[in-house]
């Protein structure tokens, strides 16, 4: 080839080569900054978590047959200190359950409006596991970071039982033993979920411009109303919590 056709193809060369276009987020994408941290769970701590108990069950625990579990709830530290979540089975039917709450801790931590909640969960594989992570104050302000229930393998129930609202979020990344990463973003308008980093659900009824609440985490169990009850021959089951922290702009 001339020293002129070689021109030719390199400018043509230049002119058809696609112009480099600007990184977009993917759709469903959450954005990237959340704010100062405020809040980081060390579920070891005594100042920061207590164990065993909860005004968001009658008469503090250990049991809540009201709401169908089989829960008993139990300080042990190897219940839920190291962030495994366990429940055992115990000889009069319940299950000792661990479960921990920033609720009259020391600290005293409690979520507030325009908080942003993130944490990693291994979902249970047991047939009649419930975990959760939630909030409660005074009888209510309890918004549902999620209800999982491994007879709904890919399904996770996001709830707002402030104003409103609830999803059943399916998506096939979401199955026993998964790992999930949860957004929760706590606006006064709009509560905002995020699973694996798409946008989940926005209620769009929020929690009103003073709310706060206390956290709690746990693993219950289904006595079989609505959710079916452990096999006969299950005697342990166990979800993990990664890590969990909250964000507060301004902070």
């Amino acid at each position: 080839m001339s020293r002129q056709g070689s021109a030719l193809l390199e400018w043509l060369t230049r002119r058809l080569r696609p112009w480099p276009r600007p990184s977009v987020p993917a759709p469903g994408g959450p954005p990237p900054w959340s704010g100062p941290v405020c809040f980081t769970a060390d579920f070891s701590s005594e100042e920061q978590w207590v164990a065993g108990r909860t005004w968001a069950y009658p008469g503090g625990g250990p049991t809540n047959p009201g709401d169908n579990k089989l829960d008993h709830l139990v300080p042990d530290a190897e219940y839920s200190r190291t962030g495994t979540f366990r429940a055992t089975r115990r000889p009069d039917g319940n299950w000792n359950t661990g479960l921990l709450t920033t609720e009259e801790s020391a600290e005293g931590f409690t979520v507030r409006t325009g908080d942003i909640l993130e944490t990693r969960v291994r979902l249970p594989t047991e047939l009649g596991a419930w975990p959760a992570i939630w909030t409660w104050r005074d009888g209510g302000n309890e918004i549902d970071v999620f209800e999982y229930h491994p007879d709904n393998p890919d399904l996770l129930e996001l709830s707002n039982h402030v104003r409103g609202g609830q999803r059943y979020y399916t998506h096939p990344s979401i199955r026993p033993g998964a790992w999930i990463d949860l957004r929760v973003e706590f606006r006064s308008r709009s509560v905002v979920w995020w699973v694996n980093g798409r946008r989940a659900y926005s209620d769009g009824r929020g929690v009103g411009r003073d709310w706060n609440a206390s956290l709690i985490v746990n693993l219950s169990v289904c006595a079989g109303r609505y959710h079916p009850a452990p096999e006969p021959s299950a005697t342990a089951m166990s979800y993990e919590v990664g890590f969990l922290r909250v964000h507060r702009p301004g902070f």
